[in-house]
């Protein structure tokens, strides 16, 4: 049973009982938007949970997702099944409210409890009619995105954040009450968990990522959770080679360049927030001498930043490992382009780098997130990494090779891989490498160990 197919049984079934079943949310909005939803919610009204609980169990086996919240699933269906509810705060966080499920509270009140206008609106499941309580329709039509209540929108401080990765997907331009509203929370009690997940949505599925940034700086609110993104505001660039501006402003070009290529890379999430973190260290090391501004070493400067942002928001190692791998190489790629460094250098370079596929995708977009772009040599860089996959295929001196050749696993075994490593990174042959390396290891046999 689809989705779909389940919301129209469920709606079906309540009408005969004297209820109604309206799709909600998000789902309403990407349709009138013409976009694809696959996340189907409903809400089902003017039945009580008994006789819902009755209905789910005919057709299969329900789930309770959230049975004092009024939510309920079907096995083998991911469509959200709720019951109308009101919410009253208990403290400052996303959670912390008391939901109390009301199927018979009505339409106008269960749509005032959502966020904006866009999201209140409502599709009757049956008929296709859509109910407007709040003039969602109106906003969507003209791009505004527009709260609903004061008294409740400032109930829940991530609605900042869905603000502004709304206003950054859908194109739309956020109420000036509704800013003014927002510049007056404190997001300062809400989990890492939900900013990361608000932040990813932005990243990932908007073509302009950067608008979640500019709409967080209209609103004041960047201080607390993105304290290094506020930093490279008024941090000025070599006008030479950097016409567009501080270095907040390439970064949001950077970004948006980011979001063309994201759907090539090995890690869109990881890629995304490479290139938002990518030039943190020129807050902190960009002089002028001369007249002339300089941010030597922002690659390296900028990985304490780098790694206090992530840790602040996330506890994925492998994600950090990525992102502070090519925001320190991000620079080399376009170096190694210009001067067409030797092959032995960009091999070194491509075995550094996690991901040096990604890596040449962010030089590209550093380079193209300027004005006046910067192309770098793509041919050049392509060709490149395409030797240097096609050397590690190859067969190469392993630790088994060293012992099949009588060498013992003790205190010199490692460096003699090192080296066995850069051989292969420099094209030598394994035949010929494991000579090498055998010639290298009887080398450091004969020299004299050091007393400790």
């Amino acid at each position: 049973m689809t989705d779909m197919e389940a919301a129209r049984q469920i709606a079906e079934a309540a009408e005969k009982r004297g209820g109604r079943v309206y799709f909600v949310g998000g789902y309403v909005r990407d349709k009138l938007l013409g976009k694809a939803n696959k996340d189907i919610d409903i809400e089902v009204h003017g039945i009580s949970a008994t006789a819902l609980e009755q209905i789910l169990d005919v057709m299969g086996k329900r789930m309770q997702i959230g049975k004092s919240f009024g939510i309920y699933g079907l096995k083998g269906c991911s469509i959200d099944i709720a019951l109308p509810r009101t919410e009253r705060p208990t403290g400052t966080g996303h959670r912390d409210f008391t939901v109390t499920p009301n199927p018979f509270l009505g339409t106008v009140a269960a749509a005032k409890r959502r966020d904006f206008t866009i999201n209140a609106l409502m599709e009757d499941v049956l008929t296709g009619e859509i109910l407007d309580h709040f003039g969602g329709r109106a906003d969507l039509e003209h791009g505004i995105l527009r709260h609903i209540d004061d008294a409740t929108f400032v109930e829940d401080p991530l609605r900042v954040l869905r603000a502004a990765q709304f206003a950054a997907r859908f194109h739309l331009t956020i109420a000036p009450e509704t800013v003014a509203l927002c510049r007056k929370m404190d997001l300062s009690a809400l989990s890492s968990e939900r900013i990361f997940m608000e932040l990813e949505k932005a990243l990932l599925k908007s073509d302009m990522p950067s608008v979640f940034f500019t709409q967080l700086r209209s609103m004041d609110q960047l201080d607390f959770w993105f304290p290094e993104v506020k930093a490279l505001i008024d941090v000025p660039q070599n006008s030479t080679h950097h016409r567009e501006g501080d270095v907040w402003t390439h970064t949001m070009m950077v970004l948006d360049e980011a979001a063309k290529r994201r759907d090539r890379v090995q890690k869109p999430l990881y890629f995304m927030l490479s290139a938002l973190c990518h030039d943190f260290g020129k807050a902190v090391c960009t002089t002028e001498t001369d007249g002339i501004i300089h941010a030597y070493g922002h690659e390296s400067e900028g990985l304490p930043l780098v790694r206090m942002f992530l840790r602040r928001i996330t506890s994925e190692t492998r994600l950090s490992r990525y992102v502070l791998n090519l925001t320190e190489l991000h620079m080399q790629p376009g170096v190694m382009a210009a001067t067409k460094s030797r092959l032995k250098s960009t091999n070194k370079l491509f075995d550094a780098a996690i991901a040096p596929y990604d890596l040449i995708q962010l030089s590209i977009c550093d380079g193209l997130g300027k004005i006046p772009a910067k192309q770098d040599d793509e041919a050049f860089l392509w060709d490149r990494y395409a030797r240097f996959q096609q050397i590690m295929a190859k067969p190469y001196v392993m630790g088994k090779d060293l012992v099949d050749a009588g060498l013992t696993p003790d205190a010199q075994f490692s460096t003699i891989l090192a080296y066995a490593h850069k051989l292969r990174l420099a094209g030598v042959e394994k035949k010929s490498a494991l000579k090498q390396c055998l010639g290298y290891a009887r080398k450091l046999a004969r020299k004299p160990q050091s007393l400790s």
